[in-house]
């Protein structure tokens, strides 16, 4: 392990309840620890540091690529996954166990996202319990159009992967990938519930907490790395708005009013 990636490093704040621990890299809105006993539940690229295959992070306006890089929209460009996850987050409260972080539209969201925003982020811990709560509110005079997901690297071995049990994701099964030459990287409908058995691991719920009866997750992309990439020891199971381009497509996507918000909670729990 390269020792800059103890844990916790000096970017990492950290929250505890019981035997769980969760990290945060507040300033670009990363989850980068999940860790419950001796479990360590998301992944951790101890030998690369590699930031873009760590942890938990959130991909906002836009979950992956948009067809030919563009916001059809507006006509402007935004990267794969957004740009939540590169923009400077302020950290607005902590306490032991829960964090507040925001972003808010600026001079360099405005060039490729030109509308009004406030995006609060609440990290919580509790009892193998970790619970995400995203409030996207829209101080612009129009409609703000906004796909986001989550992207948890889910730490599972190699010789594992072929071992994972899932319970509610269906269309998905294990046995139709070799997860050498033939890696999932599929959207499936997400029923706000999904189950997973990791080997030597422990069993782990992914789960959607409806607000005002609403649901916002609907796709479950799942996807992995070959064992030839330097870091490929983990599962990804990302709850998303939509999948690929969604935020091109209004019936995909969610339509925020003018000057009103939308929260989505995602509650994951190891045991």
């Amino acid at each position: 392990m390269a020792d800059s990636m103890n844990f916790p490093t000096a970017r990492e704040r950290v929250l505890t309840y019981g035997d769980t621990t969760i990290g945060i890299i507040p300033e670009i809105c990363l989850i980068s620890h999940f860790q419950v006993g001796t479990w360590r539940v998301l992944y951790r690229p101890d030998e690369t540091s590699n930031v873009k295959r760590w942890g938990m992070p959130l991909m906002i306006p836009n979950f992956s690529r948009l067809k030919d890089g563009m916001f059809q929209e507006k006509g402007t460009s935004l990267p794969i996954h957004g740009f939540g996850r590169t923009m400077p987050w302020a950290v607005t409260g902590i306490r032991e166990t829960a964090l507040t972080m925001q972003l808010s539209s600026s001079d360099a969201t405005r060039t490729d996202y030109p509308y009004e925003f406030t995006f609060t982020a609440t990290i919580e811990v509790g009892e193998g319990t970790l619970t995400y709560t995203l409030t996207m509110e829209n101080r612009s005079s129009e409609n703000m159009p906004v796909a986001p997901g989550f992207h948890p690297y889910f730490t599972v071995a190699q010789a594992k992967k072929s071992a994972l049990v899932t319970h509610g994701l269906a269309g998905f099964a294990v046995q139709n990938f070799d997860w050498v030459e033939h890696i999932p990287d599929n959207p499936y409908p997400f029923s706000h519930t999904v189950n997973i058995e990791i080997p030597g691991s422990g069993a782990l719920t992914i789960e959607e907490l409806p607000q005002n009866d609403e649901y916002a997750l609907h796709t479950m992309q799942v996807w992995s790395e070959p064992p030839t990439k330097p870091d490929h020891e983990f599962v990804c199971f990302e709850p998303t708005v939509g999948s690929e381009d969604a935020l091109n497509r209004p019936a995909d996507r969610l339509n925020i009013a003018a000057g009103q918000s939308r929260r989505i909670v995602l509650l994951l729990r190891a045991r």
